[in-house]
C-alpha cells in the first residue's frame, strides 16, 4: 500500500504462542502514541491479553471485536479510550471463542473485519496507525486481521526452531495475496526475548538476517524483567518503567516503523 495512506493497518501475528505478540501489541501501540500517532489497538485474541495489559477491567469491555466482527459492526463510539494519549482499544472477551465457528456460516467470512474497519466512526477518528493483536493461530481471525491489514508484523523468538514454523505463516500471507488482498506485505520480522549474552541467541539473529534479510527490523527486543513485569500492573513497560530498556526497544521499533512509512512524531493530546 502506499505511504500516502492515512492510517496504517498492520497484523501482528505468529502461529506459535509466547512469542512476544501481544507484548509487542501492548508495548508498539503505547510507543507510536507517544510520539503522538493516533493509534488503535485491535484485541482479536480470544485471551484477552491485549484488554487487561492495557488495563481494561471486564466491565470495562462494553463493545468488543466479537460485537465489531459478528455483531452488527458498528457503534456510535465502537472503541475504547486508554490511559494514555493517543491510545484507544477495541477489547476482546471470551465470547471472541466461538468467533472462529460462528464465521464459518457466514458470507464474505474472510472480509468482515475489513468491512468493520471501514465505518464512519472509524474513519473519521484519523487513526495514523491501527494495530491488530492476532491470536495465536492460522485460524479465520488471523485470515480476517491479514486481509483487513497493510502489512503483518511477525514476533520471532531467539531460541532453537525459532524459523521453524515461519515458513507456513509466509505461505499464508503469499496464499491470501493471490486471494483476497493482493497488497498485503510483510512489514518486519520482530527478534523478540533476545538475550546478547547467549550465543544461542546471536546465531538465531544471524540466521534470519542470512535467510530473511532487510525482513528483520533493525531494532531487537531484549528480553528484560521490567518488559515481564509490566502486564501484571495492567500497563505498558513505557508507563511502568520508561526507563527501561524494554521501554527504550519498543520507542526504537516505533521510530523504525515510522521512519519506513515517512512519519514523523506530533504533539500528543491529552485523552
Amino acid at each position: 500500500m502506499s505511504d500516502r495512506i492515512r492510517t496504517r493497518t498492520i497484523a501482528i501475528a505468529n502461529q506459535k504462542g509466547g512469542v512476544g505478540k501481544t507484548t509487542t501489541a501492548i508495548n508498539l501501540a503505547a510507543a507510536l502514541s507517544e510520539k503522538g500517532m493516533r493509534t488503535l489497538l485491535i484485541d482479536l485474541d480470544p485471551q484477552g491479553n491485549a484488554s487487561t495489559g492495557m488495563g481494561l477491567q471486564l466491565e470495562q469491555r462494553r463493545f468488543t471485536t466479537y460485537d465489531l466482527i459478528l455483531g452488527d459492526g458498528h457503534a456510535r463510539t465502537p472503541f475504547t479510550q486508554t490511559d494514555q494519549p493517543n491510545l484507544w482499544i477495541v477489547p476482546a472477551t471470551t465470547d471472541l471463542s466461538s468467533a472462529d465457528i460462528e464465521l464459518m456460516s457466514r458470507a464474505r467470512r474472510s472480509y468482515l473485519l475489513q468491512d468493520a474497519l471501514r465505518q464512519r466512526a472509524i474513519s473519521e477518528a484519523q487513526f495514523d496507525y491501527i494495530l491488530i493483536d492476532c491470536p495465536p493461530s492460522l485460524n479465520l481471525l488471523t485470515v480476517n486481521a491479514m486481509v483487513a491489514a497493510h502489512s503483518v508484523l511477525v514476533p520471532l523468538q531467539a531460541e532453537f526452531f525459532a524459523l521453524e514454523g515461519l515458513s507456513q505463516l509466509l505461505l499464508t500471507v503469499r496464499n491470501l495475496r493471490e486471494s483476497a488482498n493482493s497488497a498485503l506485505r510483510i512489514e518486519g520480522v520482530l527478534l523478540t526475548m533476545y538475550d546478547r549474552r547467549n550465543n544461542l541467541a546471536q546465531q538465531v539473529e544471524a540466521d534470519a538476517r542470512a535467510n530473511l534479510g532487510d525482513m528483520v527490523f533493525d531494532t531487537v527486543i531484549p528480553r528484560n524483567v521490567r518488559l515481564s513485569e509490566a502486564p501484571s500492573y495492567a500497563m505498558p513497560v513505557l508507563q511502568y518503567d520508561p526507563q527501561s530498556k524494554g521501554a527504550e526497544a519498543y520507542r526504537d521499533l516505533a521510530s523504525e516503523l515510522m521512519q519506513k512509512h515517512n512519519r514523523t512524531s506530533k504533539e500528543r493530546v491529552a485523552p
